[in-house]
């Protein structure tokens, strides 16, 4: 949902820095070959997920929600020399264009790609991480923001997509509605986690930005 209009979305975007080509590249591919392109992070989102990865530095990125790995891309900007980035997805038909654009963007040694249920490879996983960026199933928000927890270092952040859900967190969802349901609560619930610091950005459709407290 765009809760600006149109005209001030393209101002935003002029006096933004300029989408790297490659990323462009990948940007048009995706809404050319692949469905519902607009999971994908995008010109602005893309650029504010880089810049919060160069304010960080981080040794190691978990993310959970590859899709195209637009935002892996844009994330692995800011990892200090060496530093990593695993990331989880559980469509396997996106592997092969995901890989591709890390290739080109010269990352694949740095990223290791999982394909499979985040709820199950987390737990497996050994590192402990400066930043982990979520945008999956929003069902699960709450048990992957539980099962990273730990694993993130003092000091470290999270930072949770598509928390506004075009709007709909301003009204009382459906029973049906399971995906409005679970993102109410989990802003609920990082809102009222005393071991956190927290701002909900209202970039595209709303970036919630947790700092692991000291």
């Amino acid at each position: 949902m765009n809760f600006l209009s149109e005209e001030l979305e393209d101002y935003i975007k002029q006096h933004c820095e300029t989408e790297p080509e490659l990323l462009q590249e990948l940007n048009h591919e995706t809404w050319e070959k692949v469905l519902n392109p607009r999971m994908l992070s995008g010109h602005v989102q893309g650029r504010a997920l880089s810049m919060l990865s160069n304010m960080i530095k981080p040794n190691n990125i978990l993310e959970i929600g590859t899709f195209t790995g637009y935002s892996a891309i844009c994330l692995a900007e800011g990892l200090v020399e060496g530093g990593t980035i695993d990331t989880i997805d559980i469509n396997e038909e996106l592997e092969t264009l995901a890989k591709t654009y890390f290739k080109k963007a010269k990352i694949e040694h740095q990223v290791n790609y999982m394909i499979g249920n985040a709820v199950e490879l987390i737990p497996t996983l050994k590192k402990q991480y400066d930043l982990v960026f979520i945008d999956a199933d929003k069902e699960n928000y709450a048990v992957y923001y539980d099962l990273v927890f730990d694993k993130l270092n003092t000091g470290g952040y999270i930072i949770v997509d598509n928390v506004l859900w075009s709007g709909k967190v301003l009204h009382k969802p459906k029973p049906e509605d399971i995906d409005t349901r679970a993102i109410i609560d989990f802003n609920k619930k990082v809102q009222n986690d005393s071991r956190v610091q927290n701002v909900l950005f209202s970039i595209r459709d709303g970036l919630m930005v947790v700092r692991k407290k000291n």
